[in-house]
């Protein structure tokens, strides 16, 4: 009776289990079943660089975890990073949920790097009015000579060849990355079944197209005027998803814009090359009014923390060097003309190293620095230093108010006095005297000299 009454209550904890398990597992279907489905639409907005790539990825992986049914890369870039381009590339062929690259609004472009996104995503649109393409690599590094290949079978040793000239190891270079880059975008291309032979000649050519002619040419699939027509136009199709054809069930689809948080935005903000020359024109300013007006610390501190913010942020960008060192070497001059009274020829040269140095600098695609800003900073150096310079040669000017040469020629009264030595009283100051001529107490004297504390004077004459 005892064992009948176990089974019972063992039967009963198992029955009472089957139906929780099944309740969760319905509430479960229930909750998921009850999420609207979403379609997430990430902007590439401007350059391509740091902050994009990690605000690209990261949403791509979010969208994946969240369950969202595709996603939209809305696309308006001149090009930017190699590097950055390659993260939101490996990140797209990583992720299983389907991708559309969509060039949006009229007008918007995906030129340079933006067309190698347009390539690695499973389906390719553009808005009325846009144009894709110009998609050369630009090289942002020094030029390296690259050895002759030997022929096939010849392994024989050969004497050193002679250093080619920096044109030819420029054009070695340049081969280089574009093959790369051709072998790249056209591996992109035959995922998706897009037209490699066009992506080779906007690689090679610098091509582009405009919307109608990258429908006809089969570089992308459709056209869209906005996003909920690219959805309704998209509905059905199949595409590429991590390996694996899906079918867009696109078709009422809730659209979600996904912005940059305040990390991406200060990320962004860190790697714009207007920013990043602000501040480490603004840490040299500084760091170089403390040099010429020591103990005031403040310049000091606030330039040495612009400084490392800006390095960070240059060590994010593409930079000439030769240009950076022309930038360092204007100010440099500018602050040695307050040492150095050179009339002039030390700020005018140094301003000249200055406005070739930051039209250098920055040599990614849509980087550049805008004109008027290298020119208001410039002036602004200008006016900086001649302002320091002006007061320095004012300072200058004045009569010396301390030390001995203050007291050469200055009156003073024989106050105590016994032979040739006394003491006088010069400026309110008690000192010992010695004079050259007879002095008596009372006596008006002339300071001519000083010897250590002593001051060497004689007889006042009357006039």
């Amino acid at each position: 009776m005892t064992a009948m009454c176990q089974r019972s209550r063992k039967s009963r904890a198992a029955l009472i289990g089957i139906v929780m398990a099944a309740m969760v597992l319905a509430l479960g279907t229930a909750s998921a079943a009850a999420k609207p489905r979403e379609a997430r639409v990430i902007s590439l907005d401007g350059a391509i660089g740091p902050a994009t790539a990690a605000y690209a990825v990261r949403n791509l992986h979010a969208a994946e975890t969240d369950g969202a049914a595709v996603v939209i890369l809305r696309i308006d870039t001149p090009g930017g990073l190699d590097s950055a381009m390659r993260d939101i590339i490996r990140a797209i062929l990583a992720s299983p949920v389907p991708v559309i690259a969509y060039v949006a609004p009229g007008g918007a472009r995906a030129a340079s790097a933006g067309t190698y996104i347009v390539y690695a995503a499973g389906l390719a649109a553009m808005a009325p009015g846009t144009n894709i393409g110009a998609a050369t690599p630009v090289s942002m590094f020094s030029p390296t000579a690259l050895p002759d290949p030997l022929p096939a079978g010849d392994t024989a040793p050969r004497a050193p060849a002679a250093s080619p000239s920096p044109a030819a190891a420029r054009d070695a270079m340049m081969a280089k990355v574009t093959n790369d880059a051709v072998a790249y975008v056209r591996g992109l291309a035959a995922l998706h079944g897009h037209n490699a032979d066009w992506a080779e000649a906007a690689v090679r050519e610098a091509a582009s197209l405009s919307y109608e002619a990258a429908l006809a040419r089969h570089v992308i699939d459709l056209v869209a005027a906005d996003v909920p027509d690219l959805l309704a136009k998209a509905d059905g199709r199949e595409v590429m998803a991590q390996g694996r054809t899906v079918r867009l069930a696109t078709a009422g689809l809730e659209i979600i814009a996904v912005t940059p948080d305040g990390r991406d935005r200060l990320l962004g903000l860190l790697t714009d090359p207007s920013v990043v020359y602000l501040l480490l024109l603004g840490g040299l300013f500084a760091v170089a009014f403390e040099a010429t007006h020591p103990g005031i610390y403040a310049p000091g501190v606030i330039g040495t923390i612009c400084l490392l913010v800006g390095g960070y942020g240059l060590n994010l960008l593409p930079v000439d060097y030769a240009g950076l060192a022309l930038v360092l070497l204007g100010v440099g001059l500018m602050v040695a003309e307050t040492f150095i009274p050179a009339f002039g020829s030390f700020i005018l040269g140094g301003a000249t190293a200055f406005v070739v140095g930051s039209v250098m600098m920055f040599t990614g695609p849509g980087q550049a620095l805008p004109p008027a800003l290298v020119g208001g900073a410039t002036v602004a150096g200008l006016v900086l230093f001649g302002v320091v310079l002006r007061l320095l040669m004012r300072a200058r000017r004045r009569p010396v108010v301390t030390g001995t040469a203050s007291l050469i020629g200055r009156t003073g009264t024989a106050t105590a006095w016994t032979g040739p030595s006394g003491e006088v009283l010069v400026q309110g100051e008690r000192w010992r005297g010695r004079a050259v001529a007879p002095l008596h107490a009372g006596q008006t004297i002339r300071v001519i000299g000083r010897d250590g504390l002593t001051l060497l004077v004689a007889p006042q004459q009357e006039t």
